[in-house]
């Protein structure tokens, strides 16, 4: 399990955020419990203003939050989107402070950074265990979770083919042999995150030689890292189309360091009503990891596609774009 100071970092950390915003004023509302998210509230389709669909820093973020505002939008419900928020110590806080009603997230590292010693580690645990942790950590607000989509994106350790011959790897098993030799790139958040360095210590017994901070969230800059071998083992997304692209090894994970991480839309239930989160659990029963995959390498490979446009067009596909 993860050590408990791991949870004691995050908390300082999350603290310190949220005094950032601690002026701005929170409206208080009673916490609900179910996991679908089900509430009294009749919701913002019933009040002025759109709803407001955040993203984190990184494309695939982007355009499930633009997938969910234009489904939203073509359900007749007012949306708009703000994008490239932050990592989830920032957004979960704008959730908080009202600046946002939807977030796209992933259910295994939302319950990680919820409750650093969380254990479930199944999809269907996971998503048991978030609506009690999300009240236990915003007591005064009613957030919840909808639908979970069979859609999953999980941060990996990933090497290049040369690197897996040269060390024998095949797992993190085999990385953790040899873990004092290799520099790990990842997200700054990766240094003190449950799932991350304090996870493969824990879990693996694995210290890396150094660990190189790379906030492009598995992007370009940390593919380039990782093929000229200034890193030996980077985080990437399992959805990342360069993975395949470039003959890249993910590492298998037979300690569960990187649980289920389902997408599935994180909600302010007192502002998101029961039109709304119809149209959010529909959009979640139709995402797969395969669409991600095909979204992901639309806007980050040689297309470079605007992220709403490709997101309408999958919306157009699946028949949820409207009249």
């Amino acid at each position: 399990m993860i050590k408990s100071s791991t949870r004691g970092f995050r908390r300082s950390l999350l603290g310190l955020t949220a005094g950032l915003t601690a002026a701005l004023a929170m409206t208080a509302c009673g916490a609900n419990s179910d996991p679908q998210g089900g509430t009294e509230s009749e919701g913002a389709e019933g009040s002025s203003g759109p709803l407001t669909v955040g993203s984190a820093d990184f494309p695939e973020s982007q355009i499930i939050a633009e997938v969910y505002a234009g489904a939203l939008n073509a359900a007749g419900i007012e949306a708009d989107t703000q994008l490239n928020i932050g990592s989830r110590e920032i957004y979960y806080q704008a959730l908080v402070d009202g600046s946002v009603d939807i977030i796209p997230d992933y259910s295994g590292n939302l319950l990680l950074f919820l409750d650093a010693e969380a254990t479930a580690e199944s999809a269907e645990d996971i998503v048991g265990a978030l609506p009690d942790a999300l009240e236990a950590e915003s007591p005064d607000m009613n957030l919840g979770i909808l639908e979970a989509s069979e859609a999953e994106n999980k941060d990996a350790m990933v090497v290049t083919a040369a690197t897996a011959e040269e060390y024998g790897l095949t797992s993190i098993e085999d990385m953790a042999e040899v873990c004092d030799e290799l520099v790990i790139g990842a997200p700054s958040t990766f240094s003190e995150r449950a799932y991350g360095l304090p996870g493969l210590e824990e879990n693996y017994g694995c210290v890396p030689e150094s660990f190189e901070a790379i906030n492009d969230g598995g992007g370009a800059v940390t593919l380039e890292a990782l093929l000229n071998d200034t890193v030996q083992v980077a985080d990437i997304y399992t959805t990342t189309p360069s993975i395949a692209d470039n003959d890249l090894v993910v590492l298998e994970d037979p300690a569960n360091n990187f649980i289920a991480q389902q997408v599935l839309p994180l909600v302010n239930l007192d502002t998101v009503g029961e039109e709304a989160q119809s149209v959010l659990n529909e959009v979640s029963s139709m995402l797969t990891t395969e669409d991600l995959i095909d979204l992901n390498r639309e806007v980050s490979g040689d297309e470079k596609r605007n992220p709403a446009d490709a997101a309408a067009d999958w919306l157009e596909e699946k028949g949820l774009a409207g009249e």
